[in-house]
């Protein structure tokens, strides 16, 4: 009688209230609101023939607010002269009624020459020379005019050393912060990380930041070591900033882990990130219902085909068959989707099937007493 009694009392506490849990059921999380006509979001099974339709819409809302990048350029085969630059010049004159040079010394050497802000330099017997502007091989040809002025058979030799507008200035996450100078016409962001020591160790993902005339620009490392044409080519001025990466992702729902997930790499497919989230619950989760949960901007939303056909859109990925699994392995998280496990529907009924067996247990252990 006790038995049947604890029985019915468990029963009744079961189908009155409803288990807790991690996360909803597919059916659940992907039902529109009732008597809501419109469209709350559009629903896309990831498989191998939507993979290509999804590759061509534009960026998500939060992909779109990435900085862009500028692409390497043809470097000039002379860099102009800047102000504050600093230049070497020798005067070679071998005559002897020379008005620079002495019987024993055939040359002048003028050193550390600084060019001031309005561009030009001072030359004794020639005054001001504008340079600023000029190519090496430019100025050195409108000094050796201005020389010839008053030595006819002056020969000029010119070495221009970057000044304080010559150089980039590597503020952060390297090992050795500082300015460098543009050595040559062709010093790219790779040459001025390298110069000053490389990325720091424990920066994940390191990703460039350019700063050029109020403007800021970000890539990866990684891509400009895998792609040369992104290597751009310096300014004096230009600052460089090497920083982790911004990116990430949620984990949410009965994963291993919920969590932020920062991107470890510049490209992570939905299956990279089951392996980062430590893939399933194993208890709970529903391998048919891996949901990517992602916001586009009004902009971009067309008809289905060229762009989304809502600004919310939810992307399920069916774990169980080999086409889900590969398409997973080509499918690509945008920074700031969500990636939902929905909770197995069997994982609830077997949780109830388990608290009557433990009731029932101790039912049979009541019905044992003695009263």
């Amino acid at each position: 009688m006790i038995r049947s009694f604890l029985t019915m009392l468990a029963v009744l506490a079961l189908t009155a209230c409803s288990l807790p849990r991690g996360a909803g059921v597919q059916s659940e999380i992907l039902s529109a609101p009732s008597g809501d006509e419109a469209p709350q979001f559009a629903v896309h099974m990831v498989t191998r023939d939507f993979l290509p339709i999804a590759a061509a819409w534009p960026a998500s809302r939060a992909g779109q607010d990435s900085d862009g990048w500028i692409a390497h350029s043809a470097a000039p085969a002379d860099r102009a002269i800047q102000p504050y630059d600093i230049l070497d010049i020798v005067v070679w004159d071998s005559e002897e009624t020379s008005l620079i040079t002495t019987e024993t010394q055939k040359m002048v050497d003028m050193e550390d020459m600084q060019v001031s802000a309005g561009g030009t330099i001072f030359l004794p017997f020639v005054s001001t020379v504008q340079v600023a502007g000029l190519s090496r091989t430019q100025a050195r040809a409108r000094i050796q005019r201005k020389m010839e002025e008053i030595v006819p058979s002056a020969q000029v030799q010119l070495n221009v050393k970057p000044g304080a507008r010559g150089s980039v200035s590597v503020v952060a996450g390297v090992s050795k912060p500082g300015a460098y100078p543009l050595s040559d016409t062709h010093y790219t962001v790779l040459n001025a990380v390298a110069a000053a020591g490389g990325a720091s160790a424990s920066i994940e993902n390191p990703q460039v930041r350019l700063i050029r005339a109020g403007n800021s620009y970000a890539t990866s490392l990684e891509r400009l070591y895998r792609d040369p044409s992104l290597d751009t080519i310096l300014r004096g001025g230009d600052k460089l900033v090497v920083e982790a990466d911004p990116r990430y992702f949620r984990s949410l729902g009965a994963a291993q882990k919920e969590t932020i997930v920062p991107f470890p790499q510049d490209e992570v497919t939905a299956l990279d990130a089951m392996s980062l989230i430590g893939g399933l619950a194993d208890t709970r989760a529903d391998p048919k219902g891996i949901l990517i949960l992602r916001e586009y901007p009004e902009s971009a939303v067309k008809d289905g085909i060229s762009g989304p056909e809502h600004e919310r859109s939810v992307f399920v990925i069916d774990l169980t068959s080999a086409d889900g699994l590969f398409s997973a392995g080509q499918f690509r998280i945008e920074p700031k989707d969500t990636v939902m496990v929905s909770e197995s529907p069997i994982s609830g009924a077997t949780t109830i099937l388990g608290l009557v067996a433990k009731v029932l247990d101790i039912a049979n252990d009541a019905d044992g007493l003695d009263f």
